[in-house]
């Protein structure tokens, strides 16, 4: 890298650019080859069937395969398609990952609890001014920390809290989530697309951009956003309930008793489950007051004994008409004088979060009901049902942001709770506190204070930042080892690969001809804009880090080619490709607000959309103002 000094355009740039006025003629076939590869990337990333770790890994093979098959010669010899696989080892990588490992750290020592509890009581007496607090808390914790964790926080809180006092839950969930993206753009470690849009800038030779050099323009925006977001969003949003409020009936446990009349007197177990097609599944026997038996097939029954069962209401009638019992709750046969109870039994709406251990597994592999000894009625993904119903739930693969609706007693929800595989959204207290929790929150502000004042490059002081979590016991390896990403891993690997290759291969230097061409004649302030607002449309579509990375070195080819500050520019793609506001798949955590508020896509449209044409106004005039032109 060259610090400190412009970076010299390659040799596709050195020459003089063709009259704007006319059309650029297209690249060289390798060039071409790029594009078509980065569009067809764009298409792939779009796709939510497919995993964005899968499209990312083919987009990366097709490259790095096609580039070996037929060598591109430069003027420093021939391009080598394993230096495209440098974006594992980059300093951008290193810092995202790190910084996620360090979020996980104040995640799982609680270190965030005591700010919930704060806000909690403080919803209880001023909602109103509670929502404007919680909003601009969630964006300046997101300045620091990756959203996600942010989001994870104050779900549970907003949740009960909605559901206490009487509102819909659908008119803070939203806003929330949305300020976590607006505090994220506030400084170089507040998103991976930050870390990677400064990291791409520098290493084609702009001065690297401090932690705190764009916080002014953000933070003004940022205001201007979440007082839309406190006052204007929540009348735009229709009252949704939540997304499990109307499916699956409750799981209760009865006893069947077998009368001297019974047709099961003198037949073993396996007779009635046979009677039943399999459907009969006896948790155990009581014989008498005191006497219980394990339910194996060949033991016989006898007059009096009583089968411990679980199922609904509909299905223990049916076994009680099939079997010829008599179905009873404790002391009492269930009748409509004495309806089937459920004591000490809680339902509860969990949500699959990133980094957990059931993602990507079934329940059944990952032994889920016994492990937690809980009943799973439900099944939502992004807001649609998916299972209410069924023997098959077992096996469907689970995904993060997959709501389960589960059934248990108190004591097993709470031990859920503290659990990091699943979030609890109805919790009361959401997030495990040991005492760790000071020593994590330390940790994490000595990362940020070494990097904003530029004793470490960030890369560094998250690195080292996380191994004191290890090494203090705040973290251990399998903690960090979940909340790395492969998702993110591979996106940012294939994004970098993809940006190296457009700007080697003269694809960059096309596609900034190409877009002079077309805003021929406008002045520099509406060019950047332009160039944000094809950033913002293109991070609501496709990933956000690959629409900054293939934006970064274009945007830096406009502003020489324009003879502008090419820092105005680069800003202008980092702020464009934060702007995932208007689709549930514009970034992860819309997700986990989607299933949690019940949203559907219409939702994000009517709310994102404002948000993203005002943040794209007051930057578009806050950047040149500043940048002075």
């Amino acid at each position: 890298m060259h610090k400190g000094r412009l970076y010299l355009p390659p040799r596709h740039l050195k020459e003089p650019p063709p009259n704007p006025v006319i059309f650029p003629d297209l690249p060289n076939p390798h060039g071409l080859f790029v594009l078509i590869l980065t569009g067809f990337a764009l298409v792939l990333f779009s796709r939510d069937r497919i995993p964005l770790e899968t499209s990312s890994l083919v987009i990366l093979v097709l490259l790095t395969l096609g580039l070996t098959l037929f060598p591109f010669q430069t003027q420093q010899g021939t391009l080598s398609a394993v230096d495209l696989f440098s974006g594992f080892g980059h300093q951008a990588l290193v810092a995202v990952c790190a910084l996620m490992v360090a979020g996980q750290g104040l995640v799982r020592t609680g270190a965030l609890e005591p700010l919930g509890r704060i806000l909690s009581r403080l919803w209880a007496r001023r909602p109103g001014l509670s929502l404007l607090v919680t909003l601009y808390l969630a964006a300046v914790l997101s300045a620091f920390v990756n959203n996600t964790p942010i989001v994870v926080l104050l779900l549970p809180i907003l949740v009960s809290v909605a559901l206490r006092t009487g509102r819909s839950p659908s008119s803070v969930l939203m806003p929330m989530g949305l300020a976590t993206l607006l505090g994220g753009m506030g400084t170089t470690i507040g998103t991976s697309t930050n870390l990677l849009v400064v990291s791409v800038a520098a290493d084609m030779g702009l001065q690297e951009i401090g932690m705190f050099d764009f916080l002014l323009p953000a933070a003004i925006a940022g205001s201007l956003g979440i007082l839309y977001l406190w006052g204007i969003a929540p009348l735009l949003l229709p009252t949704r309930s939540a997304p499990m409020s109307d499916v699956s009936p409750r799981i209760f446990s009865a006893e069947l008793s077998i009368s001297e009349e019974s047709p099961l007197v003198g037949e073993t177990l396996a007779v009635a489950i046979k009677r039943t097609d399999g459907g009969l599944k006896v948790e155990r026997i009581r014989r008498g007051t005191h006497t219980f038996l394990l339910p194996i097939p060949d033991v016989t029954l006898r007059a009096g004994d009583r089968l411990l069962i679980n199922g609904t209401p509909q299905r223990l009638k049916e076994l009680e008409q099939v079997l010829g019992a008599a179905l009873y709750s404790g002391d009492h046969l269930v009748d409509e004088h004495h309806p089937l109870q459920a004591k000490d039994q809680q339902i509860a709406e969990v949500v699959v979060v990133r980094g957990s251990s059931v993602s990507g597994v079934s329940l059944r592999r990952a032994r889920f009901i016994q492990r937690y000894n809980l009943v799973v009625l439900a099944l939502h993904r992004q807001g649609r049902a998916v299972w209410s119903g069924g023997s098959e739930l077992a096996d469907i693969l689970l995904q993060v942001s997959d709501v389960l609706l589960i059934q248990g007693s108190k004591e097993q929800i709470a031990n859920l709770k503290k659990d990091s595989n699943m979030l609890v959204l109805d919790a009361t207290s959401d997030l495990p506190y040991t005492n760790k929790a000071p020593l994590a929150l330390a940790i994490m502000a000595m990362i940020v204070i070494l990097a904003g004042v530029g004793i470490l490059p960030i890369a560094v002081s998250a690195v080292f930042g996380v191994s004191l979590l290890i090494v203090t016991g705040c973290l251990t390896w399998r903690d960090a080892a979940s909340a790395i990403s492969p998702q993110v891993v591979l996106i940012v690997v294939a994004s970098l690969a993809l940006g190296s290759a457009l700007l080697d291969t003269g694809g960059t230097a096309y596609i900034t001809r190409v877009f002079l061409y077309l805003s021929h004649g406008a002045t520099p302030g509406v060019v950047l804009s332009g160039l944000m607002l094809l950033m913002a449309v293109l991070t609501n579509v496709v990933s956000n880090n690959a629409a900054a990375v293939i934006g970064t070195p274009i945007a830096v080819s406009i502003a020489q080619e324009l003879g502008l500050p090419p820092e105005a520019f680069v800003l202008g793609v980092m702020f464009g490709a934060n702007m995932s506001f208007a689709t549930p798949m514009g970034y992860q955590t819309n997700l986990l607000v989607m299933n949690a508020g019940g949203y559907t896509f219409s939702d994000f449209v009517r709310v994102g959309v404002p948000l993203s044409l005002l943040m794209w106004f007051s930057l578009s005039f806050l950047l040149p103002l500043i940048y002075g032109f």
